[in-house]
């Protein structure tokens, strides 16, 4: 179930190896991402798109949105 974390819940997460996804297009996610994030855009997100990702390990999904 998707649950909204703060930053230092983030840090805490990644550094015990959760894994970062950045749900921005290429072209946002070239231009700025978080240290070790992965991007799969929102609009590629599916089951095909995440099979690569270590079931055992928390995910972290992510957007920045100046809007």
């Amino acid at each position: 179930m998707p649950t909204e974390i703060g930053r230092a819940e983030v840090q805490r997460l990644v550094a015990n190896g959760a894994q970062l996804i950045d749900v921005m297009p290429a072209k946002e996610y070239a231009e700025e991402h978080l240290p070790g994030a992965l991007n799969i855009s929102l609009k590629d997100l599916d089951r095909a798109s995440i099979g690569h990702l270590d079931r055992d390990r928390p995910v972290i999904v992510y957007c920045y949105d100046t809007q």
